[in-house]
């Protein structure tokens, strides 16, 4: 079997640039088809991104300067089906048995022989309204991402998301086949070779005093930083010793930042070093805290999972997929109260033999669901059940 995989980038390695647009979630893609599918893998990606002037002077003045709209151009026809037309050209000289796309922009307008596979972590209909860039759009953007989403899942032979809550949309807004329709959740993006007995260890390390969270998020308020840092205030103003570390973006608190939050900034995982690093933060924390207003399918929880964390995150987007209470953390509605969380905490602390066994639980979700070896083998069997 011979996949033709697409991105809009390059998906070859981590260390290119345009790669880590989406976590890194493109190259980890193809990594877990390379070893768990296909014998052959043949690259499309870095497609040139060509808009006429037409397309420009709407995104630019026609709708933000006279309608106070929104206007994306990541739903544009004329930017897709410029996209659909060089995979197209690639793919009139491959052998390529299938044509696999991250995400559907590269071939929701594709024309091609071999059948199309798509694995996302979201519909447009679910982002509108639901992230910042995504609100307020102008009509003709939210008509072109609806075609676009709608075309995408007719010509599609397999429809893939991360999550039932992006499946489901696709299902009841866009009357896909359900038949078509399969959830396998993503991966971890971190490559942790750790065993039980390693995670035990990690476990056995963390120390009673003080309970270490652990926030990693580029945007502060839509991935819940300023909660995360109102549950840290709240612990250790019941008695419960709390340290924040805070990973991607610096905290936006009024006057000087609490002495018990360390804020360390952004931290490569393209080096050696960013991803030790990142190991080591994560593994020496008792929880990761996410309590996200929006989110698809945050890959960090994943990745605390594979060093035995916790993840205590919010019953929004495709999280509860990979958050399951009681098994590898927790998920508070998005208007819990703070106290909600510092009860779980506390509790778990209080009955320290509870957490050990929900972390090494956490440890047993990343390793049977949670990790792209596992995602590729569900994929491989997908792929075998439908194209034969």
């Amino acid at each position: 079997m011979k996949i033709a995989y697409t991105t809009t980038y390059n998906a070859r390695s981590l260390g290119t640039q345009g790669c880590n647009e989406w976590s890194g979630t493109g190259y980890y893609i193809a990594q877990s088809l390379k070893h768990q599918v296909a014998s052959d893998i043949e690259y499309i990606g870095s497609l040139k991104n060509q808009l006429t002037l037409k397309a420009r002077l709407k995104l630019k003045r026609h709708y933000h300067e006279l309608f106070h709209k929104t206007y994306i151009k990541t739903t544009e026809p004329i930017l897709l089906k410029n996209y659909a037309n060089q995979v197209a050209k690639k793919l009139a000289q491959s052998d390529a048995n299938i044509i696999f796309s991250a995400t559907v922009d590269p071939i929701a307008y594709l024309e091609c022989q071999q059948p199309i596979i798509f694995w996302a972590d979201a519909t447009f209909a679910n982002l509108i309204d639901f992230y910042p860039q995504y609100s307020n759009l102008c009509q003709e953007s939210i008509s072109n991402g609806h075609l676009m989403e709608k075309t995408a899942l007719q010509k599609s032979k397999l429809a893939i998301y991360s999550s039932e809550w992006a499946a489901q949309t696709a299902i009841e807004y866009y009357q896909a086949d359900p038949a078509k329709v399969q959830v396998v959740p993503f991966g971890a993006n971190i490559e942790s070779s750790k065993t039980l007995y390693e995670v035990k260890d990690l476990i056995e390390l963390r120390p009673l005093n003080p309970c270490k969270l652990l926030f990693i998020g580029v945007d502060w308020f839509r991935k819940g930083g300023d909660i995360a840092l109102k549950v840290a205030q709240e612990l250790n103003n019941l008695g419960l010793s709390t340290e924040l570390t805070v990973i991607g973006s610096q905290p936006i608190v009024e006057g000087s930042l609490p002495s018990f939050v360390k804020s360390l900034g952004f931290i490569s995982k393209s080096s050696r070093e960013g991803q030790e690093k990142i190991h080591q933060l994560i593994g020496e924390s008792h929880f990761l805290i996410l309590p996200s207003l929006a989110d698809c399918s945050p890959i960090v929880l994943c990745e605390a999972n594979s060093l035995g964390v916790p993840c205590l995150s919010t019953k929004v987007g495709g999280i509860p997929t990979i958050i399951r209470t009681g098994l590898n953390g927790a998920t508070f509605d998005k208007e819990a109260d703070i106290s909600e969380y510092c009860k779980y905490v506390i509790h778990l602390f209080t009955n320290y033999n509870e957490y050990k066994d929900l972390a090494l639980s956490a440890f047993n979700e990343y390793q049977t669901r949670l990790n792209w070896k596992v995602a590729g083998r569900t994929v491989k069997k997908l792929l075998v059940d439908n194209l034969n």
